[in-house]
């Protein structure tokens, strides 16, 4: 196969960042759309290159130039639009991240999944960006095995969405799911372990308090803390803040362990930096090892032309250049779907935590 034909299943702000991204490759194109939406399917189809617009899930799976599927739509429509591909047309499928929302879905797309045979990929991005990507590569030598890995994200508000699905737990999972499951699975990664306990406390303080939907009140939380035990004795930490928008990097990330630290410092989306203060941070890597001692810092800078294609510093390219690949029979899926469903197990037991207070056991 020379060209994978993509069909994208949602045309919102992210389904737009996959198409620009889908541009980029050599070996790809979406070739047909589909959105509940008309005005974002047609914006999407025209940002493809004159895509076919379809008029329904069912119509986008009957396609003739079809070859892979991007579900880009909102967290609760995952599972049914999974199973309809399933039973429809089975092909490759990278699915934006949560795969589901409710705890018994796990089970559901266990056995969806239990002989399918193409690749299904779950889309983790933050495992792509460039400086988190330098760290994941050099942690285990750098700190001579982590011992505390802490992820800090102070970051702007949920930003409106069609239908304001992302403002309430029931659509999203809840903040610690919908937000942080890119986090839980970096953890698992950077540290090659499974965790065993999980402490919270995070709650909604500030963001969309005096908005009301259909006389409805969001309860997404906006800030909170995350501790975990994972089995082999190393300790991890998630810091989220979603009214820090100020903030020089959105993204802090630090492993230490008994031979020193290694740190990534990750900026914001462009788009969001003041033209005032110049050019937007250039991501770091800094590691800083016990003796001699350092720190030694290294910017690692990211292709302009993957900046300008969304806002996840380039981490959105790398991961369809790989899903590309393995849809055209080269390399392997790198973030399955039991990886993207213990990073859920993950943050639905943060959100249990946070909740009652307790303790929660995996």
């Amino acid at each position: 196969m020379d060209t994978v034909n993509y069909g994208l299943i949602g045309c919102g702000m992210m389904g737009r960042e996959h198409i620009q991204n889908i541009n980029l490759l050599p070996h790809g194109r979406v070739s047909v759309v589909y959105d509940p939406v008309p005005e974002l399917a047609q914006e999407a189809a025209d940002l493809a290159g004159d895509a076919h617009i379809a008029a329904s899930l069912d119509e986008l799976l009957a396609y003739d130039a079809l070859d892979a599927a991007v579900i880009v739509s909102p967290n609760y429509l995952h599972v049914s639009q999974l199973q309809q591909i399933v039973a429809t047309r089975p092909m490759p499928i990278l699915c934006e991240k949560p795969l589901y929302t409710n705890p018994s879905d796990r089970a559901v797309l266990d056995d969806l999944f239990a002989d399918y045979a193409h690749p299904v990929w779950v889309a983790m991005e933050y495992r792509y960006m460039p400086p988190v990507a330098a760290l994941i590569a050099q942690a285990a030598q750098a700190t001579g095995g982590v011992k505390m890995l802490t992820i800090r994200e102070h970051r702007f508000p949920f930003l409106p969405k069609v239908g304001d699905w992302n403002r309430f737990n029931a659509k999203t999972g809840g903040t610690l799911v919908e937000k942080c499951c890119h986090f839980f699975d970096l953890m698992r990664l950077i540290l090659d372990d499974e965790p065993m306990r999980v402490m919270a406390s995070a709650g909604q303080s500030l963001n969309h308090i005096d908005e009301r939907y259909d006389g409805m009140a969001p309860d997404i939380w906006d800030n909170g803390y995350v501790i975990l035990d994972f089995a082999k004795g190393s300790r991890a930490m998630l810091e989220l803040c979603m009214f820090a928008e100020g903030s020089k990097y959105q993204e802090e990330i630090s492993a230490v362990g008994p031979k020193g630290k290694i740190e990534a410092l990750v900026p914001g989306p462009g788009r969001f930096w003041p033209k005032l203060l110049g050019d937007p941070p250039v991501p770091q890597m800094i590691i800083s090892p016990r003796a001699p001692k350092g720190p030694y810092v290294s910017e690692i800078p990211v292709d302009p032309t993957l900046l300008e294609a969304g806002d996840h510093n380039g981490s959105t390219f790398y991961q369809h250049q790989r899903f590309n690949a393995v849809v055209r029979g080269e390399g392997a899926v790198e973030v399955s779907l039991s990886d993207g469903a213990k990073a859920i197990a993950m943050g639905l037991a943060a959100q249990e935590s946070a909740r009652t207070g307790q303790a929660v056991l995996l």
